[in-house]
């Protein structure tokens, strides 16, 4: 099968072209890099010429409320309009878990809003929704970091390797439309001032983590499990100690 992979040059995308390829198929990414605008349209037609799959694992380039859901909703609408015109028979979008429970977040309003537009579309489609990825650990720290104080959120997460985000992106890809939402998440539910506290002393950061019910994460006040996947979720093995001892020295500080 021909399979365009919109994002296909960034961190999921790149690795899910990978995984396309080595299951046999024809695997093409996608990106403004390469001459496809998901935004301005330029290119859609072209790359989906004779596609039978699509995989939108894109992302906003700016978190700001506004800019993310215009982004995901023009991106999308733009996406579905060349895959309908193209005859594409299977499109497959990357979202977040407990994205629907969390209201108050602009980027996951946003998230919502991209599965809405997918599921009222018409097209046989499978959304896979992936808990936080271990590579972004760092970026909520940072995000959190006041004064040499970063305060977390106490509620739970179920964390999961970039790795093995795309290798189930892939799967669904290369397999039937769903016609509805596959769950991903980790191996361990973790706190998230924890998994912070945990990621900072393995690089030697010398930060102080404080654990606050009432901090905000992606501009949301957690209550518990809300980023939790259900019991059906497919869930990877790789832990977060494991993917820390794998990384490059630099990385790790």
């Amino acid at each position: 099968m021909k399979i365009v992979v919109i994002g296909g040059t960034g961190l999921i995308g790149s690795k899910v072209v990978e995984h396309l390829a080595e299951y046999g198929h024809e695997a093409v990414p996608a990106s403004p890099n390469s001459g496809v605008n998901t935004i301005t349209g330029e290119g859609l037609a072209d790359v989906l010429a004779g596609a039978n799959v699509v995989v939108d694992v894109s992302n906003s380039p700016s978190f700001a409320d506004d800019d993310v859901v215009a982004f995901f909703t023009t991106s999308t609408n733009n996406l579905l309009d060349a895959a309908r015109e193209a005859g594409v028979t299977h499109h497959v979008a990357l979202s977040v878990v407990g994205a629907d429970r969390l209201p108050n977040s602009g980027y996951l309003r946003a998230k919502v809003a991209q599965e809405k537009l997918i599921e009222e579309s018409g097209l046989p489609f499978s959304i896979v929704r992936a808990t936080q990825f271990y590579e972004f650990v760092g970026r909520i720290a940072d995000e959190a970091t006041v004064d040499g104080t970063a305060r977390l959120s106490t509620g739970l997460m179920q964390p999961m390797a970039a790795a093995d985000v795309s290798a189930a992106v892939a799967r669904v890809a290369a397999g039937e439309p769903v016609n509805g939402t596959v769950e991903i998440g980790g191996p361990k539910r973790v706190g998230q001032d924890e998994l912070v506290r945990t990621a900072l002393a393995a690089k030697g950061d010398p930060r102080r983590v404080v654990g606050d019910p009432e901090a905000h994460y992606f501009g949301t006040r957690l209550e518990g499990t809300e980023l939790v996947p259900g019991p059906d979720a497919q869930l990877s093995t790789t832990t977060f100690a494991e993917w820390l001892a794998a990384q490059p020295a630099a990385v790790q500080g």
